[in-house]
């Protein structure tokens, strides 16, 4: 009892020495009375105006104080925000030493700080001094990867924009236009460009140079002509002397002399007020340098202070560690006596056996999952080639006259086939939702239209099952919708089509009802109800299931069961969940809610009807290498007019169009000696205008970027209806000579 006395007056006293000689970070070193009448935010924003106003010395004088603020209070953001912004204005002068080592720094700092957009900032910063100063675009890739997941991270989208927006600067000063492409892809889709006028101008202004590059020069002319519009209405004179050099080379380039003169008159027009800034700039940026040794002294002395803080506080540090680790001993000492320590020991080894079961466990699951996922992917792309030829092969025969007393036979062949294509569409369906691959489009519709649309649809199965569809709509909900209305439509299907089979001289009702409505909001209750043979109290829990069927009686129809997992899955993708109730024998209701933004009226588009008779006489290559696929689209294309050409494979079809005039091309993707990838890039050697029609059974997200790449300009997937093929066909002819592109922009910080 003495003895654990003695024990605890010793443990108090010792923490009463280091209390007493621990002395309070902030009492280390104080900073100037100047500095701290202003705030970090205030510093920044003085900052920013005297660089973008062309004030290096005013904006050096800033920083600096601001770096001295942030070394005083230990803060490690402003740390590095400090010597990134010091680093800019190295830049400025043309001191591309002092700015890499202010750079070093800001990246040191922003890890310390432990703030994922600082990172993520001094990453980009890293990269574009690799890019600009070290030519090192290798090395700038690589910075610009860390900031782009970083942002994709945290989730900032202005900045990950921003990142991917510099990654393509980058990619395009290394000539890598496919990295070009991608990256301005994803800053389109992520800025907001109204926010942004200057961005979006530069962006323009990019698009432009890249069709040059590209020798599209009509798409440059577009783009051009666009950012300097919008570059006179901002008074953007840098952008306005790069638009205007662009647009007078490919004036030139087109042999639009007259014009290229007078857009180059207008180029040095602006050349020559942004020299007179730059040598203002310059002005500034001498008189700068004269104080860049004096305020680099104020930085050194102010890093010198916070380390001497540091090694300050770490022998205080060191002193209460020492301390620390004698109790520690002690009670390391009493924790060995205790048999405790040995059982808990044991049990950690137990539970580490175990985690590393489960995590092998969990590793061999998803691998199995993804196999799955593989195999289903890969069969129904196969299935989908021959099921091209059997659908078109029957609808041909349908047709002939001649065959009238197999009519029968063939209806029975082709709705075999066509049963066979939904059941590959479900599970392409699933296969997508259970790799996350499902896009959430938003699209501005007509609720009513919509429904109606779905409901007739079905007329066929309502008049084979004698049903009657009713269509009930709340006249709170608005007319027009904007909301992801393919996944809806999805959803509807599945849910009216699984009511119309199940249900025989009976009525289907479809309604839709308000639960919320707001100025800009409508939150709808979807229900469909039947009056069919509904669901057993022990099956309704089962039908969600993949490959699960209710009971259909005596019922002929014997469906995939995999209609409601797709409607499950769907939902939970939209944030909502499917409601059954249902009594055997007197039927069913399916009901769910989703919320849409309110639209108007005038924002739908309307779709113009095509005049097919415009395809008489048009000449079509078909690049197939399968006999019965080219039988099929042969008889589609010439029962429209069309004069129809075969090419079995890559090879032939580039020779016969560099030999025949054809005003389209249809191109199968997989054929032998050369594939549709190959055969498109040689024929875009010597033409770049006839449109490239790709034919495809697999999945088109797989393959989209691809298939534009090689200079494709449309995409057809496989099996495909005929009439929205030679409306493909139609519109692709009508638009030849305008190719698809994409355009690009330039750097920011």
């Amino acid at each position: 009892m003495i003895k654990n006395y003695y024990f605890f007056v010793l443990m108090l006293f010792s923490i009463a020495v280091v209390a007493q000689n621990s002395t309070p970070q902030q009492q280390l070193y104080l900073p100037d009375p100047e500095i701290e009448k202003v705030n970090f935010q205030q510093l920044l924003d003085s900052s920013d105006t005297y660089y973008f106003e062309g004030k290096y010395h005013n904006s050096l004088k800033v920083n600096i104080l601001l770096l001295k603020k942030a070394l005083a209070e230990n803060n490690f953001s402003y740390i590095h925000m400090g010597y990134r912004n010091l680093g800019y204005d190295y830049l400025a002068i043309s001191d591309t030493v002092s700015a890499e080592e202010n750079f070093i720094k800001s990246e040191k700092f922003a890890k310390l700080s432990k703030n994922d957009t600082a990172t993520a900032l001094s990453y980009m910063d890293m990269a574009n001094l690799y890019s600009e100063v070290h030519l090192d675009h290798e090395k700038a890739r690589e910075y610009h990867n860390k900031s782009i997941r970083l942002f994709e991270k945290i989730k900032d989208s202005v900045g990950l924009a921003k990142a991917h927006y510099n990654a393509s600067i980058t990619a395009m000063e290394a000539e890598n236009y496919s990295r070009v492409l991608l990256h301005l892809i994803k800053t389109k889709k992520l800025l907001d460009f109204t926010e942004h006028r200057s961005f979006a101008i530069g962006v323009e202004s990019m698009f432009g140079e890249y069709y040059l590059k590209k020798k599209n020069y009509e798409m440059a002319d577009i783009y051009l002509t666009r950012a300097i519009k919008e570059a006179k209405k901002e008074n953007l004179t840098v952008e306005l002397e790069n638009a205007y050099e662009f647009f007078s080379e490919s004036l030139f380039l087109q042999q639009k002399y007259q014009e290229a003169y007078q857009a180059r008159q207008e180029y040095e027009k602006y050349a020559d007020i942004n020299l007179q800034n730059m040598n203002s700039a310059e002005v500034e940026a001498m008189s700068a340098e004269f104080q860049v040794s004096e305020y680099r002294n104020e930085v050194n002395q102010a890093e010198l202070k916070n380390v001497l803080q540091a090694k300050m506080v770490e022998s205080k540090t060191r002193l209460n560690i020492i301390l620390i680790v004698l109790f520690g001993c002690a009670l390391l000492l009493i924790g060995i006596i205790l048999l405790v320590y040995r059982k808990r020991k044991q049990l950690i080894l137990k539970l580490r056996d175990r985690n590393r079961e489960y995590l092998e466990a969990k590793r061999q699951s998803e691998q199995m999952s993804k196999s799955k996922s593989n195999f289903f992917s890969t069969v129904s792309h196969e299935l989908r080639t021959p099921l091209y030829g059997v659908i078109g092969l029957s609808t041909i025969l349908l047709e002939d006259q001649s065959l009238k007393s197999h009519e029968k036979d063939l209806k029975s062949l082709k709705f075999s086939a066509d049963y066979l294509l939904a059941l590959i569409n479900d599970v392409l369906q699933i296969n997508k939702i259970d790799s996350n691959k499902l896009e959430n489009e938003s699209q501005i519709f007509n609720i009513s239209e919509l429904i109606e649309s779905i409901a007739s649809s079905f007329e066929y199965m309502r008049l084979q099952n004698n049903n009657r569809i009713v269509i009930v709509i709340s006249d709170e909900l608005p007319t027009v919708l904007k909301g992801n209305s393919v996944r809806l439509s999805q959803v509807l299907m599945n849910l009216v089509g699984n009511a119309c089979k199940f249900t025989e001289n009976g009525t289907i009702y479809i309604k839709a009802e308000a639960l919320k409505m707001e100025d800009e909001k409508a939150r709808i209750r979807f229900s469909i109800k039947d009056t069919g043979i509904g669901i057993a109290p022990d099956r309704i829990t089962t039908i969600f299931d993949e490959f699960e069927q209710g009971e259909s009686l005596n019922y002929e129809y014997q469906g995939t069961g995999l209609g409601l997992p797709i409607v499950k899955k769907l939902l939970s993708h939209s944030d909502s969940e499917i409601k059954v109730e249902s009594t055997l024998g007197k039927g069913s209701t399916f009901s769910f809610d989703l919320e849409f933004d309110v639209s108007s009226e005038e924002h739908i588009k309307q779709e113009v009807p095509l005049d097919t008779n415009q395809l008489k006489g048009k000449k079509v290559l078909v690049a197939e290498d399968n006999r019965i696929n080219q039988i099929v689209t042969k008889k589609i294309l010439e029962k429209n007019g069309i004069e129809c050409s075969i090419a079995e494979n890559g090879a032939i079809a580039s020779d016969m169009a560099q030999k025949e005039h054809f005003d389209l091309i249809l191109m199968d993707l997989n054929m032998p000696v050369k594939d549709g990838f190959q055969s498109s890039k040689e024929i875009r050697t010597f033409n770049n205008t006839i449109p490239i029609v790709a034919l495809t059974a697999v999945e088109v997200e797989e393959v989209r970027n691809e298939i534009f790449d090689s200079g494709m300009s449309d995409i057809i997937v496989k099996p495909y209806d005929a009439n929205k093929f030679i409306q493909t066909i139609l519109l692709n002819i009508n638009e030849q000579g305008r190719p698809l592109g994409i355009t690009q922009g330039k750097k920011v910080i």
